[in-house]
């Protein structure tokens, strides 16, 4: 996950995502890079705008969110529904 944290704090600094400047970043932590994890990561990155997935991440997160309102809606019309039937139960015995 570091890997992916330095790669993002680069990013946000304006400096090019490279396997040089992500081992600087995770090594000035106090870590030992691992070339591997830092090789595989460039080349899933290759062609990736970062920009746009994490906007397309946000839009995702929060949409989830506008969906639980309804939900939170129809529990209080069962609720309602529950109580009015236990008003019934009390006039019919």
């Amino acid at each position: 996950m570091e890997y992916v944290y330095a790669t993002l704090l680069l990013h946000k600094l304006g400096k090019q995502v490279t396997e040089e400047n992500l081992k600087k970043v995770i090594e000035v932590t106090g870590t030992k890079a691992d070339e591997a994890q830092i090789k595989s990561l460039i080349a899933s990155l290759n062609g990736v705008d970062i920009d746009k997935t994490m906007a397309e991440t946000a839009m995702m997160t929060a949409a989830p969110a506008t969906q639980a309102a309804p939900k939170a809606e129809e529990k209080k019309e069962e609720k309602k529904a529950e109580e009015a039937a236990e008003g019934l139960s009390a006039l019919f015995g």
